[in-house]
């Protein structure tokens, strides 16, 4: 394409962007003005079909830089996306489809939801992923029917927050050869030039890390397509480094940090606007041959679309497309989950180990891995080999880039992956949980060690505070089984939930209960587990806490106490229940006492007492622990007696059974 024209479509780009930051009085006109020229040879690179946006073998395109909106709603506009010339006008406004930040499910053509900056980096690093074990799955020696590619656009920001060294160094440990990272080095910063806090050298970390390494013009066309064109060819994942101006083509401001989150002026853009021939006093001004230029994307799309659907209905790729098959449609009847009946006591991490294995055996797309934890997690999947040829994903010590590159794997369409570590870090999963939940990604969160049952590690490895902060989390479900029996259970129903939900596991062994339900189930996220006539009391617990719940229930009836007792596997879905169903599982007559080993304070929309932890944990035996603090038959017994007013007594303890 003569440079003439690409530089008018470039054009075209930089003052749509600004004309939406303009008009909606707010925004970053900066980055998309910056990147403009690079947008507009990516759109002869880049294979998608806007008419199919969720074309199995398209090209993905990441927005690492989330605030570049202007951008990025402009490409969707003129490559003939379901967003109109209104919607960029709409630009930030309430319920519009062009929200500040680019959000996947509210905006046709958006891969993933970004804004948090480095998150894109890691979610490009899940695509590739995601590609590269489907391409294992079904692609021959005489056919490949996944061979796309993944790029990602990012700023400075992007490479600074230490999410990207974590997913860069996993994608060039695994030789990515797909993924290809244009970097906007535009050296720029909310604060000013990029100096005043960074001074590497971006090129020798990404060697260091095992990436090819480009350095190019970033306003300089024939860099830009010969910059692509080398790295679609690579043998590992690319890097190319563009160095480009911000804010390019605003009158006297380019170069300029205040170019970054604010309108340039009504005044600079009618100006600006005169010096390269666009009409100054037209606003979403877009010339005819420049839409007519970019809308070929959907004549090329449909047409590489249809190449791609004529490659698999060749007759001996029968057996590539059943595998294809099996990988878009999992068959969750098929799982052929483990009994516990016959077991006396299991650790929940060890019997979700083995909930984690009968599924990957009979669900080819479900795949996952631990951040080096899965002999502690219990996550590996014997005998089911290594990833990318099999199912166990080696994550390293990287816990909040494997949440953002899991996120991007259970949006790819072929994969539904977990993840794990310690509950205790899942903070550093927290970023990407969030953006999980916002967009209903189903990403699985095995988190084990759940309480101050870790014991002699001590408080900075006893989660505490953190069962609240999920819980609080909107559309994410926190599961906490008691036993081994009510982990199936909550698998069971977890698959079918179109959200992200982590399972909260036990370090030490818990009873399996083999309980008659009273009423209600699992999947409703709490159940009657034991009912009293004439009860006055009902005690609500999860994970380890329910049996001493259990016992000192037996217990308090020797004190004229009778408790009912509700099992809470899952209280964010208890929540969503109706009042009818909630008013049969608690008694609303009764007093309500909640037990958990953790701060708990959520149970208090249905509890009157908590009896929970306060203070952060120590290091001790678990069980001295339990003890220290009270979340043991007799604490129980005894948070009850205050509740009720009875003067609490010493009885045995020996002579429940449950």
């Amino acid at each position: 394409m003569p440079n003439t024209m690409r530089k008018k479509m470039a054009n075209t780009i930089r003052f749509l962007a600004a004309d939406m930051v303009q008009q909606a009085n707010s925004g970053h006109p900066g980055a998309p003005m910056g990147l403009a020229d690079i947008a507009v040879v990516l759109s002869e690179h880049i294979s998608h079909n806007p008419k199919d946006p969720k074309w199995l073998n398209r090209d993905r395109l990441v927005f690492s830089g989330g605030h570049g909106t202007g951008l990025i709603y402009s490409l969707l506009h003129l490559w003939g996306y379901d967003v109109s010339l209104d919607d960029l006008k709409n630009f930030r406004q309430l319920d519009s489809k062009t929200p500040g930040h680019p959000e996947y499910g509210h905006t046709d053509g958006i891969e993933i939801t970004t804004g948090p900056l480095g998150q894109g980096i890691a979610n490009a690093v899940g695509f590739a992923m995601a590609e590269s074990y489907t391409a294992q799955q079904v692609n021959s020696d005489t056919c490949d029917f996944i061979d796309h590619k993944v790029f990602c656009l990012c700023g400075d920001g992007d490479l600074q927050e230490g999410i990207s060294y974590e997913a860069c160094a996993l994608a060039g440990h695994l030789k990515l050869k797909d993924l290809i990272l244009i970097y906007d080095s535009n050296e720029i910063t909310i604060e000013g030039d990029t100096s005043i806090a960074w001074s590497e050298d971006v090129g020798k970390r990404f060697e260091a890390q095992g990436w090819s390494v480009l350095k190019i013009n970033g306003h300089c066309y024939d860099e830009i397509d010969e910059a692509i064109t080398t790295a679609k060819s690579a043998d590992r994942p690319t890097i190319i480094i563009a160095n480009t101006i911000i804010g390019r083509g605003a009158d006297g401001l380019e170069g300029s940090h205040v170019t970054h989150g604010a309108p340039l002026g009504e005044e600079v853009i009618k100006i600006s606007k005169e010096k390269v021939g666009f009409p100054s006093d037209e606003k979403f001004y877009i010339p005819e041959d420049v839409l007519l230029r970019f809308r070929c994307a959907i004549e090329e799309g449909e047409a590489a679309q249809k190449e791609w659907i004529h490659r698999q209905k060749e007759a001996p790729l029968i057996e590539q497309n059943e595998a294809l098959d099996r990988l878009l449609n999992p068959d969750f009847d098929s799982i052929n989950y483990p009994d516990f009946s016959g077991d006396d006591a299991v650790a929940t991490r060890d019997s979700n180990g083995k909930i984690l294995n009968a599924i990957a055996t009979s669900i080819p797309s479900f795949i996952g891995g631990s951040a080096d934890l899965a002999p502690s997690n219990k996550t590996t999947l014997k005998d089911m080999g290594d990833f990318p040829k099999g199912k166990n994903i080696h994550f390293g010590i990287r816990e909040h880039s494997m949440a953002a590159i899991s996120n991007a794997m259970a949006l790819y369409g072929t994969i539904i992956p977990f993840n794990a570590t310690f509950f205790v870090f899942s903070d550093y999963q927290k970023p990407s949980a969030r953006i999980a939940a916002l967009t209903s990604i189903q990403n699985f969160f095995v988190w084990t060690h759940d309480s101050i049952g870790v014991g002699e590690d001590g408080p900075t490895h006893e989660p505490i505070e953190q069962i609240s902060q999920f819980r609080a989390l909107p559309n994410f479900y926190l599961w906490r089984p008691a036993d081994a029996t009510e982990n199936v259970e909550a698998w069971k129903k977890a698959l079918t939930l179109n959200a992200p939900q982590s399972f909260v596991l036990s370090r030490q062994k818990l009873k399996t209960l083999k309980p008659k339900r009273e009423y209600g189930e699992v999947a409703n996220g709490a159940y009657l587990i034991k009912k009293r006539e004439g009860a006055t009391l009902t005690i609500m617990a999860s994970g380890s806490e329910l049996m001493p719940s259990l016992r000192a229930a037996c217990h308090l009836e020797v004190l004229g106490i009778k408790a009912n007792i509700v099992s809470v596997p899952c209280l964010d879905l208890f929540n969503e229940q109706s009042d009818e169903y909630k008013s049969m599982v608690i008694d609303t007559s009764t007093k309500v006492l909640a037990v958990e080993a953790a701060t708990a304070t959520e149970y208090y929309r249905y509890a009157d007492a908590v009896l929970g932890m306060e203070s952060f944990g120590a290091s001790a035996p678990a069980d001295l622990l339990f003890e220290k603090f009270g979340l043991t038959i007799k604490g129980i017994m005894q948070r009850a007696c205050t509740l009720m007013g009875i003067e609490y007594r010493d009885v045995e303890l020996g002579v429940c059974k449950v």
